[in-house]
């Protein structure tokens, strides 16, 4: 491991070292412009989406309000990595301090959280309007699309409450430093005293859930799309795919990537492999998915161009 560019007397800090993306200071550089386009693209894009959800009339429907809550996810969800991530590029000393370190670890996993519950009742969603239309109007009604958006909050930032109060508690030793640009439970679990198997027992118990969820993902979107191939007409069965599979993508860019970092109880893999791996689900996927919904929605596009007056 290079660490050529981290600070001196690294043993007098009063918090970690986030190596980041050790490279020339004119790479440094060249990586902040490109993280700092794709995070203004990302807040464009999903801020797009809320405005145009919010004025136009005809999106006032659950789908859309989901997909509104989940754009807002998004942009809280790059918020909690991106500016240190940019801020760290131009630092020299690639200090995080220890509550700046624990409170990004809480609210990145947090936010993880919440979007595993949203894709969730997403495709639950999407399986009531498919699989029940006569039923759906009074199924998913405002107050029951509230209650689900509410829990997904309230579950996705419960979750990982305990983990990060214990995390918090514990002694670090050693050279502190954290080979990588946020404050990721492997590394960062590597640099204290003592292992915990409270703390480790506590990952192993959370790491499948992901996997739960994904497969009740899945199961709703294979009955829905049995559903739609039973419809008569072909327009009808093109909008119900567009509609599926605009969510299939955006659930396969995400759990894709959780699920090589997260889905075996114990995960281990190289610093470079960590890094790529995790900017992919956390600054690459929330860019991509309003492009993946407002390119494959006839609605969407509309409200945009409507919005953006185009």
């Amino acid at each position: 491991m290079n660490i050529s560019n981290t600070p001196r007397n690294s043993s007098t800090i009063t918090g970690f070292i986030l190596l980041g993306f050790p490279c020339s200071r004119h790479g440094q550089i060249l990586l902040f412009l490109l993280f700092a386009g794709v995070y203004l693209l990302t807040l464009m894009g999903n801020g797009s989406i809320i405005c145009a959800v919010r004025w136009d009339q005809r999106l006032h429907t659950p789908m859309y309000i989901l997909l509104a809550n989940f754009s807002f996810l998004e942009i809280s969800y790059v918020t909690s990595t991106v500016p240190n991530m940019l801020a760290n590029l131009l630092s020299d000393n690639k200090v995080i301090s220890f509550s700046g370190c624990f409170l990004q670890f809480y609210f990145f996993f947090s936010l993880g959280s919440t979007e595993c519950f949203f894709l969730a009742i997403m495709a639950f969603d999407r399986y009531l309007a498919i699989c029940r239309p006569l039923l759906y109007p009074t199924l998913m009604t405002a107050r029951l699309c509230t209650n689900l958006v509410v829990s997904c909050w309230v579950l996705g930032f419960l979750w990982f409450l305990i983990p990060i109060i214990i995390v918090s508690q514990m002694s670090f030793c050693g050279s502190r430093i954290i080979d990588h640009f946020l404050c990721d439970p492997s590394p960062l679990l590597a640099l204290t005293c003592k292992k915990a198997p409270v703390i480790e027992l506590l990952f192993s118990t959370l790491s499948p859930v992901p996997i739960i969820l994904f497969i009740l993902i899945m199961v709703s979107y294979a009955l829905a799309l049995r559903a739609v191939l039973k419809v008569p007409s072909a327009a009808g069965r093109r909008k119900a795919f567009s509609t599926c599979g605009s969510h299939l993508a955006v659930v396969s860019l995400f759990y894709g990537s959780v699920l090589v970092m997260y889905g075996s109880p114990n995960p281990e893999h190289d610093a470079p492999t960590q890094k790529i791996v995790t900017l992919f689900y956390s600054v690459v996927t929330p860019l991509l998915n309003p492009v993946i919904y407002s390119l494959r929605n006839k609605d969407m596009k509309k409200a945009l161009q409507k919005f953006l007056r185009i």
